[in-house]
């Protein structure tokens, strides 16, 4: 597959066509001649010559050294495993994308993920977005700050939010006193725990 676009958003427009995800499912299924295919999806030999070319165009579905077709597995899983390890190894505001494609909008969080690694990944965005490592903010700033945040969310509320922040140490709290550490701090904290 190409490299340009991320290779889920590429397979996703590569089965948004019916006659090549009955083609796929046919080999997935044990299909391995185009006329098996073609009987087995119910496609007309010519949308199963279509379909197997840019199946196999894509490299989802690949020839055996025996000549029957068959799923590119290997390629599915080198995608998920890249897929989870510039998850895993991104920082910044482009950390996690997809993820907070669908919880962030417009500088406005629309709603927290259930899932805990995701929801991590959402209030750690919303801390380097918020504020500045080092400085000192009163209590009433980061309220100010974080409903900002919070006014296109129905289910969340500042006052939740700056906990999550705090308990996660994204925010340090002393005496009314909000600050963000460095990473200095925070990696000089992880190499002695």
């Amino acid at each position: 597959m190409a490299t340009d676009t991320e290779p889920v958003d590429q397979v996703i427009r590569l089965f948004a066509e019916e006659s090549r995800v009955r083609a796929f499912a046919a080999v997935a299924l044990g299909a391995g001649t185009p006329a098996a295919v073609a009987r087995t999806a119910g496609l007309s030999a010519r949308e199963t010559a279509v379909a197997l070319h840019r199946l196999g165009e894509q490299g989802v579905v690949v020839e055996g050294t025996d000549g029957a077709l068959g799923v590119a597995y290997d390629l599915f899983r080198d995608h998920a495993r890249e897929a989870a390890r510039r998850e895993r190894t991104a920082v910044g505001p482009v950390a996690g994308e997809p993820v907070l494609r669908n919880f962030v909008r417009d500088g406005r969080l629309v709603r927290l993920p259930a899932q805990w690694n995701r929801k991590k990944l959402v209030l750690r965005h919303i801390a380097e977005q918020t504020f500045e490592p080092g400085v000192a903010y009163p209590e009433r700033v980061v309220d100010e700050k974080l409903r900002a945040w919070c006014e296109e969310s129905d289910e969340i509320d500042h006052v939740t939010l700056r906990r999550y922040l705090v308990d996660l140490h994204h925010l340090r709290r002393s005496e009314g006193i909000y600050r963000m550490p460095s990473a200095d701090e925070v990696s000089g904290e992880s190499s002695r725990g």
